[in-house]
This record gives structure tokens, C-alpha cells and sequence, in this order.
């Protein structure tokens, strides 16, 4: 079994034009890799009117509980349906410990934190969430997708010193049947009560992105990234 902690991430790297001065590194979610979201770069005009690095790094393989022990790509293992309380703890420190390298490889690249976009779907969204807030340096800001916030009652503990600085993104389906909205809407309201910049939408989906979301994620990609 791969282990996130002590190698770096396998991944997948595109540019949009020569000497990027902006990333995004963004999560896939579980049993996919780093390709699942390969196909949202043509579809940002964010993207297309300045140089960007997008970074899509492959999650491990381990087995996964709810799963019945298959082995897959995961950011951390699923333990049970309750998945806000059923927490692989080892497996989410371990992912962290791997994105904070991917990140810290692009600053080393001569791209500035806030310059930096980290974005994740499902449990790569978790995975983004509690990452990126827990950095010392705050980046351009964050994107969570069909997710939910973990270790959401140790906020705002936690917390890097300056995160209330960095805008987040939050969108969910109303029809998800893997992570439920009220997750989503629970942890966007958290973070707001917290003192966070949070943005939050939904749309009539299920555990998935839809064009209007893409949309919406590229206007505010437009202002982190301008």
C-alpha cells in the first residue's frame, strides 16, 4: 500500500501558458485520480486569459472500509456511513502532510501562496478544507465541492493565524446521496460563525459538477487568480 506521508504524490500537471505565475492544485475525490478533473481546464476562462498551473495529484491507493476492503485511490480510509464521525484520523494527517508538499513544491517553483488556489472534491475537498486552513501562510483560497469540513469541532483551534483572510468556495448538489447538503451547509455555516469568507451555493444535483457550478467556480477563480 502506498503511503501518502513519506513519498511525494504521483500527479498530473497542466499550464495554460508559459511561466505560470498562478497554481491550482486540485483533489480528486474517492475511486477517481488525478484526471477526474483533467477536463474542467479548457472550460475556464479564468484560466485561459493568464498563465496558470493546475496540479492534480493521484491519492493513494489503500483499502477502504465502507468499501468492503476494496483498494483504491483515497485521500484517507472510510470507516462507516457516518462519515463526519467515522474518521480515518491517521489517513487525513498523512494526506495533509503530502498536499502541504505539493504546495510547498510550487512556492519553491517561484509561485507565491497567494498565488496558490487548493481545490477538492468529496473527500479531496475535506482533504483541501482542512489543509489549506491550517496553513501559516494563507493562499488565494480554497474550493470544496460536494464536501464537508473534518475535525470541524476543533475550529477554530486549528486554524492557521491568518486564514480568515482567504476567501472560500463551497458548492453542493441538493440531490447528493453520497455526501449529504446538510453536511455541506453545516460546515459552510461553521466556518461563517467562525469569522471565515465563505461563499456558499447549491444547485439541483447529485454527488457530482454541473456547468453552472464550472461557472461559478470560473468568476471567482477570476478574482483569486487577477
Amino acid at each position: 500500500m502506498n503511503d501518502s506521508s513519506d513519498q511525494k504524490l504521483e500527479r498530473v500537471m497542466l499550464e495554460t501558458g508559459d511561466a505560470p505565475r498562478h497554481a491550482v492544485i486540485w483533489l480528486h475525490g474517492l475511486g477517481a485520480d488525478g484526471h477526474d478533473f483533467e477536463p474542467i481546464v479548457p472550460q475556464l476562462a479564468s484560466a485561459s486569459r493568464r498563465p496558470v498551473r493546475f496540479v492534480f495529484p493521484h491519492a493513494p491507493v489503500r483499502p477502504v472500509t465502507i468499501n468492503g476492503g476494496m483498494a483504491m485511490r483515497a485521500w484517507y480510509d472510510i470507516l462507516g456511513v457516518d462519515i463526519d464521525r467515522d474518521q480515518d484520523m491517521a489517513g487525513i494527517r498523512a494526506s495533509i502532510q503530502a498536499v502541504d508538499g505539493l504546495i510547498d513544491e510550487q512556492e519553491a517553483d517561484g509561485i507565491a501562496p497567494g498565488n496558490i488556489v487548493l481545490a477538492g472534491f468529496s473527500q479531496g475537498g475535506a482533504i483541501a478544507l482542512r489543509c489549506g486552513l491550517a496553513r501559516s501562510e494563507p493562499l488565494a483560497g480554497l474550493i470544496g465541492l460536494s464536501t464537508y469540513l473534518v475535525e470541524a469541532d476543533g475550529l477554530p483551534d486549528w486554524a492557521g493565524p491568518d486564514a480568515r483572510a482567504m476567501p472560500l468556495f463551497i458548492g453542493h448538489g441538493t440531490q447528493d446521496p453520497i455526501v449529504p447538503v446538510g453536511l455541506g451547509e453545516a460546515s459552510a455555516r461553521r466556518l461563517r460563525s467562525a469569522g471565515f469568507d465563505v461563499e456558499w451555493q447549491t444547485w439541483p444535483m447529485p454527488h457530482a459538477v454541473c456547468a453552472e457550478e464550472v461557472q461559478a467556480i470560473d468568476g471567482w477563480l477570476e478574482k483569486r487568480l487577477s
